[in-house]
């Protein structure tokens, strides 16, 4: 019997990445996988000053909360929980022990995951503390459209034409992605909006961030971006649930009142991210500690990279507190 998610096509994109990811045997919830991990690199996987940047960003928050008896900290599609893990491990232990680790999750509870970590299926009600998204809306399934019509897709990646947009879809194509028909084809990211909303919707107060693969109104790709990802290479977008199937995520679209957009890189340099390299000097006084030092700033420079995670954005959204940064790097 086939462990494969079955697909029942020609059906719209959005069914059919909803089938191929989530669904039975689903990509993201299959048991004893890799997890995303073994198919993509994301920042958390790149580095371990990733964890230690949203560790400091944490602390910021419980500082503007007046440092609450119980500080809330929930991971959105956590995947292994890498990052709720290295975040806690990064904390004082003085903070850590006040804290509440959520891991949001559709699949099973991995094996050998810090007891403290609760994994639930969906974010808790009046969070007050910091709810981190990455890499979590690309994955949601989304439409995808050309020449004014909804495209179908079977279960071998074919695509076929469908039927013309509902008025809700069409609206948001027109002040979303203008020019779309122009280039023919387009992502409607308007289950994004909903899906960041309803999770944004449970800080009670704190901070809602959401990071990703991102692009914004005045420059929408002309194509769009579905793709797919596996054991590390990127391959053709088929929903057989064989791989991961992603498209970028408009992000200003899912941006309210009060928020910030800025790029990972001046996000992790106002956490204190840094690639400079070390002082040659240290090379002589401290041979070990200049490679250490020299280790990280290769991590860092990764992290910040521009024309790659340093041009990821950050979809920053405060709750009851002011406003989070300041200030953003050059």
């Amino acid at each position: 019997m086939s462990t494969q998610p079955e697909v029942e096509g020609p059906v719209r994109w959005r069914t059919a990445m909803e089938t191929a990811l989530y669904g039975p045997g689903g990509f993201y919830v299959r048991p004893g996988g890799p997890g995303p991990a073994g198919h993509f690199r994301t920042s958390v996987h790149a580095s371990g000053l990733y964890a230690g940047a949203v560790a400091r960003l944490l602390l910021w928050v419980d500082e503007r909360l007046g440092h609450p008896q119980e500080l809330d900290l929930v991971d959105m599609a956590a995947g292994r929980g890498e990052l709720v893990a290295g975040v806690l491990a990064a904390l004082p232990a003085a903070v850590a022990a006040r804290v509440r680790p959520y891991a949001v999750e559709r699949a099973e509870r991995p094996d050998g995951l810090d007891p403290r970590i609760a994994w639930v299926a969906r974010p808790p009600e009046r969070t007050k503390g910091l709810l981190f998204a990455n890499e979590w809306l690309d994955n949601v399934p989304l439409e995808i459209v050309e020449d004014g019509r909804y495209v179908l897709v079977a279960s071998d990646g074919e695509e076929s034409p469908g039927g013309p947009l509902d008025a809700e879809d069409r609206a948001w194509l027109e002040r979303w992605w203008p020019g779309a028909e122009r280039t023919g084809r387009a992502e409607i990211g308007r289950s994004r909006d909903e899906a960041w909303a309803a999770a944004a919707a449970t800080v009670e107060r704190g901070l809602a961030v959401a990071v990703d693969y991102a692009h914004t109104r005045e420059a929408r790709p002309p194509y769009g971006t579905l793709t797919g990802f596996r054991a590390g290479r990127e391959v053709r977008p088929v929903p057989d649930g064989g791989c991961d199937v992603t498209a970028h995520v408009a992000l200003d679209s899912c941006a309210g009142p009060g928020a910030v957009l800025l790029t990972q890189r001046e996000a992790l340099t106002a956490l204190g991210v840094s690639g400079a390299r070390p002082p040659l000097a240290l090379a002589s006084t401290d041979p070990a500690g200049y490679v250490r030092r020299l280790a990280s700033a290769g991590e860092a420079a990764e992290l910040t990279a521009r024309g790659g995670l340093g041009d990821f954005l950050w979809l920053c959204l405060p709750v009851g507190i002011e406003a989070w940064p300041q200030t953003t790097a050059d």
